[in-house]
């Protein structure tokens, strides 16, 4: 009997990250995929939970492309899934999608496209690292999935090294793809005005940061905390109990300071430096990292892959260094409200935020890589800037406003509005980039639908028509039943 619970979590990781599924979904801007992930890691949980609960459906093989069955429960879960994001999505798009990733499996067998062992060991590392984030702890994410860590990671590798070898396999097919000014131009002169993509508001703006400064004192007492751990790791004590009482990690602390499957890019520079240089049982000096002050103990090294153990303690900021904080915010802000410095000079000279404070403080969009945001970009950033900016007008500058850094610091940001571009239909003069994504999407799909109408003929497949009698948004030469 097929186990449901597995199989329905491999789906739900299929969808949450960026499995090759055809166009709609893989082939969106960067801006999009976060928001189609968001949209699943909210609410496909909850569906996943009840449906695994109340599944009494027998499965049965409804599609095989090549060698590789495709699951009436993958179809049905897929479907749950697609229309919470989409309402007019329907069970054929999904059972198009898997086709499709099973086509690019049974090209990778020909082409010879592979992915090593750690690759797959890399990404199960992220995925689960990501979803034992969501829910809180690994203790609350085996609760929920009835296995311990390592049962999981057994279950679901064959399928994230089939998504590898499909998401290498699509990448070889569009990968070298470009668009040129005279296509992106082309492209939006094919779209009927009255049907170009409505933009909403867009806002450009500034922000100069200022951090409370932490003490020398508050950190010489942090490293002579954890100096004391130190050595009661070299005198024996157990690292894994250490790191369970006194570590102020989150994300490892209640696994006794164990991350498992580090590769390289996955932690900050600082700390990869010290833990890639380490020997199997090696105990770190102490170093430090924007996070704090920490020190390792390698476990084993797999290849480009580390299991490691840390204890990480945080220099605690003061009151009187947040109240200080306030007060050169307050001061800044004064002095370019009385034109004595300008706005972009200041972040210059005094913001902390290392990303802006060359570029004069102007913030870049990090899902479109430009200036413009939209409100939701601005929410998913800080939610309380929303209200900031919808009471802003072009060349507002904001009285000091108080917020959690992403390391869940405290600090102090003055924003200024250097433009606001209100909703109107996309035209190249305003949204060139925006257009350009567009078409080289459309460009993307077209190649897709080629490449499907050609390989699809050498393949053997098969549809369950009596299940799903489907019309097709490409063309696949499947044989009557």
């Amino acid at each position: 009997m097929l186990n449901l619970k597995a199989l329905i979590l491999c789906v739900l990781l299929d969808f949450v990250f960026d499995l090759p599924f055809i166009t709609d979904i893989l082939l969106l801007s960067p801006k999009y995929i976060f928001k189609v992930k968001k949209i699943a890691v909210i609410s496909i949980l909850a569906l996943t939970f009840q449906f695994v609960k109340s599944q009494t459906l027998i499965d049965k093989v409804v599609a095989i492309v090549g060698k590789h069955p495709i699951l009436l429960s993958q179809v049905e879960m897929g479907y749950r899934e697609k229309i919470n994001e989409d309402s007019t999505a329907t069970k054929c798009i999904v059972l198009e999608e898997l086709m499709f990733q099973k086509l690019l499996l049974v090209q990778a067998e020909k082409d010879s496209v592979t992915v090593t062992d750690n690759e797959v060991d890399a990404e199960i590392g992220r995925r689960l690292a990501y979803y034992i984030n969501m829910f809180g702890s690994q203790e609350k994410f085996e609760e929920f999935y009835g296995k311990k860590v390592n049962a999981f990671k057994d279950e679901v590798r064959p399928d994230i090294k089939d998504q590898l070898i499909a998401q290498k396999m699509q990448q070889k097919i569009i990968g070298d793809i470009k668009i040129t000014p005279s296509e992106v131009k082309a492209f939006y002169n094919s779209i009927p005005k009255d049907s170009l993509p409505l933009i909403p508001t867009e806002y450009e703006w500034s922000q100069i940061v200022i951090q409370p400064q932490i003490s020398p004192e508050a950190k010489q007492l942090a490293r002579e905390q954890l100096e004391s751990y130190r050595k009661r790791v070299l005198n024996g004590e157990s690292m894994s109990v250490l790191a369970a009482l006194y570590s102020e990690d989150p994300g490892s602390a209640k696994n006794g300071g164990r991350y498992e499957n580090v590769a390289r890019g996955m932690m900050v520079p600082e700390f990869e430096s010290v833990a890639f240089k380490l020997k199997p049982g090696e105990v770190s000096e102490i170093f430090e990292t924007p996070y704090g002050f920490h020190f390792i103990q390698l476990i084993a090294r797999k290849g480009e892959l580390v299991d490691l153990r840390h204890i990480l303690i945080i220099p605690k900021i003061q009151s009187i260094d947040i109240y200080k904080a306030r007060q050169k915010a307050d001061s800044i802000y004064t002095a370019i409200e009385n034109g004595s410095i300008t706005f972009e000079k200041a972040a210059q000279l005094f913001s902390t935020d290392k990303d802006t404070k060359q570029n004069s403080g102007i913030m870049i969009n990090p899902a479109t890589a430009s200036v413009k945001w939209e409100i939701e970009d601005i929410a998913r950033l800080d939610q309380n800037l929303v209200v900031v900016f919808e009471k802003m007008k072009k060349g507002d500058i904001s009285k000091p406003l108080q917020y959690m850094t992403q390391d869940n610091k405290p600090a102090f940001r003055i924003i200024k509005l250097n433009n606001v571009t209100p909703p109107h239909r996309a035209n190249l003069q305003d949204d060139y980039q925006k257009l350009a994504q567009l078409a080289q999407l459309d460009k993307q799909k077209k190649l897709i639908k080629k490449w499907i109408a050609q390989k699809s003929t050498s393949v053997y497949i098969k549809v369950d028509k009596s299940t799903y009698n489907c019309d097709f948004s490409n063309y696949w030469k499947i044989p009557s039943n």
